[in-house]
């Protein structure tokens, strides 16, 4: 077998222990004498799949009991609608647009009511996260919202911003399970699988269930399988979820708890990204994109300033077994992504072809 060093941003690298318990599952999951992908979502085989699935991400972030789990589809975009149709009672929110996804939830949220951007980094092209300590933020909103770690442009919130009071709503789509997280800080965290935990077709909400609306206090005409307490009043079985992608998920979970769970899988995240960002910050042909103080562990964006090179550097980092990093169409350039499932290895073996190619085409 032979596997490349994969930089996606998503649907990104997984565990290969887990692709392969998910290879010797496929055509008979635990003597069922079929696979997790034919079988009844009512079965009690998959009920026990799914209930499994959620005491284990409760474990891996010590969710309170007030909060519910949603294993749902639509992935983020479909978030960006269903958050402003649930919880947008008195008509108005607070967004802070640090990227591209922070954005497109934002326009997507002002179809619904009184959207305020209370800060933003799209003037430096969003290489920081703003000040977020005294945001111009109001009694009359209904929550507050964040991209937490921003995929495209490889900036982190490494502090919360001050709410005042405010419910806060995180999309953590990129930095899921990568660390600790402290749940009752927010309102609600969702993320799409795929960057992080699982193969697309998944996105998971941890909701405080005091927020959880009835039907007639959703926004007008909210269609029922949009509204959340549809699907947490069924367990996230209102009608077929995507049973082998939350079968997938329940693998990764198992795969974070056996190997030390998220203060594990922070310190070496911690370890792999300072691989990456020393080299860079110690040489001048490649330049990081981000301010330090605000980089992500998860996605770092470099450039080399020469549109020409960038390319050559691309095919011949593929050729070499170093996929996928293309920047995003928005920045150009390249970009690591370095997910949980990356070892440090990959990192490392990355960083000397760097250094190689430096070496070849400086000028």
């Amino acid at each position: 077998m032979s596997r490349v060093w994969n930089f996606s941003a998503g649907p990104a690298v997984l565990p290969v222990e887990v692709l392969q318990e998910a290879a010797d599952e496929m055509l008979d999951y635990k003597g069922s004498g079929m696979g997790v992908m034919e079988m009844s979502h009512r079965s009690k085989v998959y009920d026990n799949i799914i209930k499994e699935a959620e005491a284990d991400l409760r474990t891996l972030l010590n969710i309170p009991d007030n909060y519910k789990v949603l294993f749902l589809q639509g992935g983020a975009h479909t978030q960006f609608a269903m958050i402003p149709m649930n919880f947008l009672h008195k008509g108005k929110a607070g967004y802070i647009v640090t990227g591209n996804w922070a954005k497109k939830a934002f326009n997507e949220a002002k179809k619904y009511g009184d959207i305020v951007k209370l800060a933003s980094s799209e003037d430096k092209t969003f290489s920081y996260i703003p000040d977020c300590s005294d945001l111009p933020i109001t009694d009359d909103m209904d929550y507050v919202y964040i991209c937490e770690n921003n995929t495209i442009f490889g900036t982190k919130f490494w502090e919360l911003p001050n709410t005042k009071g405010i419910d806060l709503i995180s999309d953590m789509s990129s930095c899921f399970l990568s660390e600790p997280v402290d749940v009752s800080k927010y309102a609600m965290i969702y993320a799409g699988a795929q960057k992080n935990v699982g193969p697309a077709g998944v996105v998971i909400c941890i909701i405080r269930e005091d927020l959880i609306p009835e039907e007639k206090d959703c926004f007008p005409g909210t269609p029922t399988m949009l509204q959340y307490k549809v699907h947490a009043d069924a367990g996230s079985l209102y009608n077929t979820p995507p049973a082998y992608g939350i079968y997938f998920c329940g693998l990764v979970f198992k795969w974070l708890l056996r190997n030390g769970g998220l203060e594990a899988m922070k310190e070496k995240n911690i370890a792999k990204a300072k691989v990456l960002y020393d080299y860079l910050d110690s040489q001048d042909f490649y330049h990081g994109t981000v301010v330090p103080k605000d980089r992500s562990l998860m996605n770092a964006p470099f450039v080399i300033g020469d549109k020409d090179l960038e390319a050559k550097f691309i095919k011949e980092a593929a050729d070499a077994g170093f996929v996928n990093l293309k920047g995003h169409k928005i920045t150009g350039g390249m970009r690591a992504s370095m997910y949980n499932a990356m070892p440090i290895e990959g990192v490392e073996a990355l960083v000397e072809f760097m250094k190689k190619f430096a070496a070849e085409n400086q000028k």
